[in-house]
């Protein structure tokens, strides 16, 4: 694409030039001011889209040191410094056109050749505008929109130079000047409805209802909570963007990465030729939990928690905490670590909040171990189930490993309960098959059951089951 406009670009430059040549023949040969302006007009255009050309060739390259943004605007600067040269053209013409009304001047001299260089100049500034503006329409370069501008004038300034001509010849000599001063106006016109966009662009005006478009496409996204603020500028063919959106701050950061992705290729989608940074502002929803926000600030100070429990104590709220810690830590350490957490909760719920952590050892390496015996695998499993039938929540113990650790036994099964049972029930189930194993035997350091929904039919387990 960018190669295609730099080509577009180039080939304005040379037929600029062989109609400058032929136009000033026609004008020299005939002495018609509105053909000699219309040559001037070329000569001009000859330095524009040379300037075009590099423009469009610069704007293309890459961000660096110097230029974090890229090199878009010199599109914008090539496009203000076009129509600097059609408001220079106009004044020009229009005031020799002035000039020769008063003086009552009529040396214009028709003749063929003249008309011909004219027609052909038609058909060429046509074609040559229809082109520009079509790549410029595909690539949203403004420096080739400015050149297309700059040929329409021509177009119309050729075609009213061909009507002069032949008002000239038919005895009107006056419609020469008259007619380059209509030209002339008409071309400030122009030139002043580009400069004001160009401008526009070059200070960074945001582009009409993009804002809003921006702000609809990133609230769309699943997980964007809000769109805190938006700020996008032209950037020449591009627009680039700011957008920062809230999202909720239990999310983990991987979450949060997602969600920021997904924004910029929503927006990349919907926008050609778009770049946008996005931010991701952590916020508190109404919906948080007391065990989320809890969850969080331990998450926070990166320390994992378990078990936690909120209570209502006299309008009071009460936080107790199972707080897990590496047990190579020395108690000091571990208190301290437990106290920060605690006044770390405080400031969150409040100072008057109760909050009492249970410090855990944590167990940082993987535990060295070994199938136990099958005798005392095949003991543990039967006492499991002889557990389960008395507690009568619980049943279909299977799938139990035990493993001997330098700890103590490690012992885990599988079990069943009914699809019905709310979590706490199964979960209290559960816990009473624990304690009633470990204090049947000592050496069982940890127990892990796993908790499925009982199949209706066929005594199979149903998928996704929870562990407790």
């Amino acid at each position: 694409m960018n190669r295609r406009k730099e080509r577009v670009a180039l080939m304005s430059v040379l037929v600029s030039a062989v109609l400058t040549v032929a136009k000033a023949i026609g004008g020299f040969s005939t002495g018609s001011l509105a053909l000699l302006s219309d040559a001037a007009n070329s000569l001009l255009d000859i330095g524009a889209t040379t300037l075009t050309w590099l423009a469009v060739r610069e704007a293309h390259k890459p961000a660096d040191d110097k230029h974090h943004f890229g090199h878009g605007k010199f599109e914008s600067m090539s496009a203000l410094a076009e129509t600097a040269f059609l408001f220079l053209l106009s004044g020009v013409v229009a005031v020799e056109g002035v000039r020769r009304l008063s003086a009552g001047e009529d040396t214009v001299q028709p003749n063929w050749m003249a008309a011909i260089i004219l027609v052909v100049a038609i058909f060429v500034d046509g074609w040559r505008w229809w082109t520009l503006k079509r790549v410029a329409r595909e690539t949203g370069s403004e420096a080739l929109e400015a050149d297309a501008l700059h040929f329409s004038s021509d177009l119309v300034n050729s075609i009213f130079v061909l009507i002069a001509l032949g008002l000239a010849a038919a005895g009107y000599q006056a419609a020469d000047a008259l007619i380059a001063i209509g030209v002339s106006a008409y071309i400030a016109v122009a030139g002043f409805g580009l400069a004001r966009r160009t401008i526009a662009n070059l200070l960074d005006t945001a582009p009409v209802g993009l804002a809003e478009r921006v702000r609809s496409v990133a609230q769309a996204v699943p997980g964007v909570v809000a769109v805190a603020q938006v700020r996008v500028r032209p950037a020449g063919s591009g627009v680039l963007g700011e957008i920062a959106v809230d999202v909720s701050r239990t999310l983990p950061l991987e979450r949060v990465a997602a969600i920021r992705k997904r924004v910029a290729q929503a927006l990349a989608d919907d926008l050609e030729r778009a770049e946008f940074t996005v931010t991701a502002n952590p916020v508190q929803l109404g919906s948080e939990t007391v065990q989320e926000r809890v969850n969080l600030i331990a998450h926070r100070s990166h320390l994992p928690v378990h078990h936690v429990t909120v209570q209502n104590v006299n309008g009071r709220l009460s936080i107790s905490l199972d707080l897990e810690i590496d047990g190579r830590t020395t108690l000091g350490m571990a208190h301290a670590a437990a106290t920060r957490l605690e006044n770390a909760l405080r400031e969150e719920f409040g100072a008057e909040t109760e909050v009492e952590t249970h410090i855990e050892p944590l167990e940082i390496e993987p535990l060295d171990g070994q199938d136990a015996p099958p005798d005392v695998a095949a003991r543990i499993a039967e006492r499991l189930r002889a557990d389960a039938a008395r507690t009568g929540v619980i049943h279909d113990i299977h799938h139990v490993r035990v493993r001997e650790t330098a700890c103590g036994l490690v012992v885990n099964y599988h079990c069943c309960a009914a699809p019905a049972l709310d979590i706490a029930a199964v979960h209290a189930g559960v816990d009473d098959l624990e304690r009633a194993l470990r204090q049947a035997m000592p050496e069982v350091a940890r127990v892990v059951g796993h908790a499925e929904p009982a199949a209706e039919a066929e005594g199979q387990s149903l998928p996704h089951a929870v562990s407790m």
